[in-house]
């Protein structure tokens, strides 16, 4: 590796400035023979990184551990966590290393870790590695998510490792480059309050201010302004995914970030047909993070967060309590108001009115009733706005909306006539608030099948078409199908 591409990302190392019992130091473990899968050149240059300089094969050592960037500080972060609500109290990164932090060209800290790099002092007995259908998925999901408008991680890059990695049989091994905010869970501020140390929850806290919270530096009561604040984003955050069909598939306490952004895409999936109690997450056989569930799941995970923070809101364990509890029973008002706000939208409504949730509601019974597919009935609405254009990809070709539909159409078409907003206006809220693409699942499915057999046209031409959710190109046009009965993908798997 040449000294210009070892010098080419200027780590910060905040995270490893913070008292040692919050991280371990360790390396990423070598691989054999790593090659390029992807390289995510417009996220490189939001960082402000030499785009020419590592997208080469003689960069691609630092995204597969081999070779670490001069000023990087590698290390583990040590957490704890709920597990479908059984507490596990040691955790920690089994198999991520952070390489360091990056002030990106919006000045916004953002760090850099490697994802699959081998075993670190929490992996516990695992292999610290990870098989190239995970990080597809990944790669895949959270760039879409990003191009949704939704909080995310993101993915930087992915390589292939060379190296088989042992699952249910020999899988080509892969890393992935996540760049996130922070990676500090509600798992990480559990794992120091069981074990009483204040110091390091005090540190935390400031550092997950000046990282992600700055607004609050000034706060008279910075952990009491910290919990609010994290329950607005988390309020948002899960009804946006609730907007778009996304299903979390593992909201453990480990897998919910301070930072507000969605975090570790395992058993994820998108709706297709339209059902609150869906599940795909094949370890989650009690539905306890179903679609419908994921509201009460983030609040369950916030009053484990608050828990940490007691010591810090108040002196006073009673007026601790008090206080935290008030702050977290805003939680449903702040979620049902970013919620109504984001779904009403993708029927046209700006302006809410008393009845128009129950007509939201009337028309999510009947998609449930019908089974029909969620992405694409409100294209289909959408399609039937007075001022509509052609659309690029019309969905109605493939989709036959369920005759239940019509009734309801007639009573929200004349709620529409009803608003101070023109047509016009209600189709752009529309257009920008119903996407025509979603990373379907068993496209995903597909495109980790092809790249077992070394075919990534497939991978690369969905993580192109997902960057225009919303006005997609016409040549993805067979990628907003739904899929028929052979190809519906009931289960997803963590890839650990």
């Amino acid at each position: 590796m040449t000294n210009a591409v070892n010098a080419s990302m200027p780590f910060q190392n905040r995270f490893a400035q913070l008292p040692p019992q919050l991280f371990s130091e360790v390396l990423p473990t070598a691989v054999s023979n790593p090659q390029w899968i992807k390289f995510n050149e417009a996220l490189a240059t939001e960082l402000g990184l030499d785009v020419a300089l590592l997208n080469t094969p003689d960069a691609v050592g630092i995204f597969s551990g081999n070779a670490i960037p001069e000023a990087a500080k590698p290390l583990a972060m040590t957490y704890a966590g709920h597990q479908f609500g059984h507490w596990v109290p040691q955790l920690g990164d089994g198999r991520a290393v952070l390489l360091g932090d990056l002030q990106d060209t919006h000045g916004q800290y953002r760090e850099i870790q490697l994802k699959g790099a081998g075993v670190t002092p929490y992996s516990r007995n695992g292999d610290g590695r990870a098989w190239l259908g995970p990080v597809l998925r990944e790669y895949i999901v959270s760039e879409a998510m990003s191009a949704l408008g939704v909080p995310t991680t993101r993915a930087l890059a992915a390589v292939l490792t060379g190296d088989e990695v042992r699952r249910e049989g020999a899988m080509p091994g892969a890393i992935i480059t996540r760049v996130a905010k922070s990676h500090v869970r509600v798992g990480t501020f559990q794992y120091f309050i069981a074990r009483n140390d204040l110091p390091a929850i005090e540190a935390l806290m400031q550092h997950m201010i000046n990282t992600c919270y700055p607004q609050l530096k000034d706060a008279s009561n910075p952990a009491a302004a910290l919990f609010s604040e994290v329950i607005g984003t988390q309020a948002d955050l899960v009804a946006q995914w609730q907007s778009v069909g996304f299903i979390h598939g593992v909201m453990n306490t480990d897998n919910m970030a301070i930072s507000g952004e969605t975090i570790d895409y395992g058993p994820c999936a998108f709706l297709d047909e339209y059902d609150p109690k869906k599940v795909f997450s094949s370890i989650d056989q009690m539905g306890r993070y179903a679609y419908a569930n994921q509201p009460a799941a983030a609040q369950w995970n916030l009053s484990n967060f608050a828990q940490a923070l007691l010591p810090f809101i108040d002196d006073d364990k009673e007026v601790a309590l008090t206080n935290a509890q008030a702050l977290l029973d805003e939680f449903p008002q702040r979620y049902q108001a970013a919620y109504a706000q984001r779904m009403l939208a993708k029927i046209g409504i700006s302006e809410q009115l008393s009845d128009d949730i129950e007509l939201l509601t009337e028309l999510l019974d009947l998609l449930a009733e019908s089974k029909a597919d969620f992405t694409l009935t409100f294209s289909h609405l959408t399609s039937l706005m007075p001022s509509a254009p052609k659309a690029t990809i019309d969905t109605n070709q493939y989709y036959q909306p369920p005759g239940s539909l019509q009734a309801w159409v007639g009573k929200w078409q004349q709620r529409l006539e009803q608003l101070n907003t023109s047509s016009a206006q209600q189709l752009a809220l529309m257009q920008q608030s119903n996407p025509a693409l979603i990373p379907r699942n068993h496209r995903i499915e597909a495109c980790i099948q092809s790249a077992v057999e070394n075919n990534f046209e497939p991978f690369n031409d969905l993580v192109e078409a997902l960057q225009q959710p919303y006005s997609p190109s016409e040549r993805y046009e067979y990628l907003a199908q739904p899929p028929n009965e052979r190809e519906v993908v009931t289960k997803t798997f963590c890839g650990t």
